[in-house]
Parts: structure tokens; sequence; C-alpha cells
């Protein structure tokens, strides 16, 4: 394959090109079955082997003991913003949410809807969500403390974790999952969809510590709640098989072609390195982030003038980098460097913001 464009999409984001080489072979005829991976039933030895498979590495590359049980669910982060409150919190136990923009806004939204006593600690709105709150109050009455560790339209991340104590940390890690090494024993839940760092759409990672799944109100609906997942092995109903099986693939080029999460922090901290570095010597490119809490998965910036931002978006496609112009929300540009995109890449990015900077300038 000598025709694919470095993809700088948001998500669905880029895939590793020996992934896809992969999963081609098996469209047809998966492991001498006679069948696609798309056919073979969820309840074959299997697809037994590629959920069992899946659910290990999760655990091996993110250090998870046993307290600890991954759910392949669908519906997206968006649907986990409602399940969370809905099995974590009683009606009258307040849930505290610390707000940096549209993703967070959108879950404490459901929460409210919900009827939740919401509590937003801490919020970065009044500079637009450029930046990640410092010294986020803890409350200890909280059922839990729900933040969004990277945002993906306005190029934040949080750089560490807040320590809640005895409160249990909620995170959407939708964007930032297995790019980096983190302490995952804060946490009572993690979910992120798939289509960024894990595999494609239609399939959402959750993270659930067991005794969390105690909280499950008995009167929810059956497909609403996580014990219901829990107990069947992500297997009550017809699960994405094939997106659970391209999240083993793209978590097996993790481990075994890559060498792990330290391994890939270090890689995304260069390639995060290379573009702010260069933003930073100049002043036709203007990051939108604050500087201490940019995003090493999503690099935001903005041009001198709107009518620049559209040639750059485009003349950057024909030169084979796509997926750059920013969130219809904010306008701008975004370059989303998740796990599989190369180095080179970013390289070559670079390169390009150098000559069309000296051409426009």
């Amino acid at each position: 394959m000598t025709d694919r464009i470095y993809n700088f999409n948001p998500g669905p984001a880029t895939l590793p090109l020996p992934t896809l080489e992969e999963a081609r072979e098996a469209l047809v005829n998966y492991k001498g079955s006679g069948m696609s991976i798309l056919e073979i039933s969820h309840r074959s030895a299997l697809f037994e082997e590629v959920l069992q498979s899946a659910i290990a590495r999760v655990k091996r590359l993110l250090g998870l003991d046993d307290r600890y049980v991954v759910l392949f669910m669908q519906g997206g982060a968006s649907l986990q913003f409602a399940l969370v409150p809905m099995n974590l919190a009683s009606d009258a136990a307040p849930v505290d949410y610390v707000d940096t923009g549209t993703w967070s806004t959108k879950a404490i939204k459901e929460a409210r809807i919900l009827g939740k006593n919401v509590r937003v600690v801490a919020s970065s709105e009044d500079k637009e969500f450029t930046y990640i709150p410092e010294n986020i109050p803890i409350n200890t009455d909280a059922a839990y403390l729900h933040i969004t560790s990277n945002n993906t339209i306005r190029g934040t991340q949080y750089r560490s974790f807040p320590y809640a104590g005895s409160v249990p940390l909620v995170s959407d890690m939708s964007s930032d999952i297995f790019s980096r090494v983190f302490d995952p024993a804060p946490f009572g839940l993690i979910y992120a969809g798939a289509q960024k760092n894990v595999g494609p759409a239609g399939v959402t990672l959750v993270i659930v510590r067991k005794d969390m799944l105690e909280r499950t109100p008995a009167n929810l609906p059956t497909m609403l709640k996580y014990t219901t997942h829990a107990e069947k092995n992500s297997l009550y109903n017809t699960p994405p098989c094939f997106a659970i099986y391209m999240v083993d693939l793209m978590l097996k080029w993790l481990e075994e072609d890559i060498g792990g999460l330290a391994k890939m922090e270090a890689i995304n901290r260069e390639k995060a390195a290379l573009l702010y570095d260069y933003m930073d010597s100049q002043d036709f490119y203007r990051g939108t982030a604050r500087p201490d809490s940019r995003s090493w998965m999503n690099v935001t910036f903005r041009l001198p003038s709107a009518d620049l931002e559209k040639k750059f978006i485009d003349e950057a496609q024909k030169a084979g980098l796509g997926g750059l112009k920013g969130h219809r929300s904010v306008g701008g540009c975004r370059a989303s460097i998740y796990n599989a995109m190369p180095i080179q890449g970013v390289r070559a990015l670079v390169e390009f913001m150098k000559d069309f900077a000296t051409r426009n300038g």
C-alpha cells in the first residue's frame, strides 16, 4: 500500500497499517474457518478466543489486577455519560464533575437530566476551556469525581490526575487511553469510545472496579446495568464482534510491535514536541491551549485568518495530509496524533507548515 495519506482525523482516526493488513485477510477467511470474521458466531470458540485475548491485553497494558472487570459495550462514550450516574450514584448522593469543555459539559448535562445532585467543582470555561483546572476540590461525600482526561476539541489534557482519596475517580478516556502510563488504582471506572486510540467506531471499552458494581440499582433496565454486561462477559446480547476483533489487533500492535505503554508514551511525547516546538519558534501559527495543559493527542492551532486556514487545510489535503480541519464549534486547525500516527507523519506536517508559512506569511 503506497497510496495512503497521513490521516490526522480526530475520530474515526488512523489505524496502524499492519493491523489493517491482518484484518484484510480475516475479512475473507478467518483462521481457516471458511467464514469471514464478520460472520463468525459470537457464541463460537473462535470469537471467545478473540474476546478473551482482547480482555487480557487491556489488563496487561494498563496493569489492571483482579479488582477490575473489562467490558465491551455499545453506544459510544455518549451513552456512558448517562450510564455512569445511573449505575454509580443514588438519587441523593452528590456527583462531582470537572468541566473542561464539550464532552465533560455533555456528561454533566446527562447527569442533570437524570435528576442527580450534580456539583461542578472546577471549570475552565472562564478562558474558553483552554486549560486544565488546578487544585480541584475534593468532597468526601461525593459518589465519584468525573473528569475527561483529554479534550479533543480544545486540545487540552491532564498531565496528572487529581488525587481524590476515598472518592473514586471516573474518567472519559476516549481520546488518550493507552497513550501513556498511569496508575489505575484511583479509578472506579474508565470508559473510552474506541475510534481514536483503541480501534474502529462501534465498540466502547468500559473498565469498572468490582466494588462499583455493587452500586447498580436493581430497577434499571437490563441493558443499562453494568452488572448485566459484567455477569455475561460482554455477551448478554450480540456484541460488535468485528470492532472487538480490531481492538484485539490494535492492542496486539501496541503490545508486541511498539513494546507497551512506556514506549508508546515516549513516542507520543516526541511527536507532540515536534509540533509544539515548531509552533513556539515562530508567530504564523498560534497554539490555542495553555502550554501546561497541551494535549499530546490533539494539537489545536490557528493561522492569521480564516481564509488562510481554509487554504492551509485544502493544500495540506492535496499534499497527503488529511483531517486537519478544527472542530466546527471552534474552527481553526487540529492535528490529531494518536498512537497510530507515525512520527514520519508529524515530520511531514511540520515541513508542510514551514513551507506554507514561507509562501503565505
